[in-house]
């Protein structure tokens, strides 16, 4: 029994490794940093615009769902809700509801709330 789990006691020991390594590294490097250093604000930015490249990703080239709805009412969603994002006082919970009431809203406009 134990020669069926060895790929999987691998494959896990080397995934756990491979990411805590860098999340232990990041906690000793991280607690060394002021506030407003370079560093810190170079961390931020990349971790800023890996979140972008993402969220581009899936409005330009969509998976699943969103996959079969306009350009347009993905990024009317998007843009939408980016401005009542920042006109909120950056609350969160708006930059969410908003675009996906948008999103669900023209879903079922275009039909495809449905079935």
């Amino acid at each position: 029994m134990m020669t069926d789990l060895w790929p999987f006691i691998v494959i896990a020991l080397a995934g756990w490794l491979a990411t805590d390594i860098w999340r232990w590294l990041g906690v000793v490097t991280g607690n060394r940093l002021q506030e407003g250093s370079e560093a810190l604000n170079w961390v931020k930015a990349v971790a800023t615009s890996l979140v972008m490249a993402v969220t581009a990703k899936l409005i330009v080239f969509p998976t699943g769902t969103l996959e079969g709805t306009p350009l347009w009412l993905r990024l009317t969603a998007a843009c939408v809700g980016f401005a009542a994002f920042l006109l909120s006082g950056q609350k969160v919970i708006v930059g969410v509801v908003v675009p996906l009431t948008i999103l669900a809203s023209g879903l079922y406009m275009l039909g495809y709330g449905l079935s």
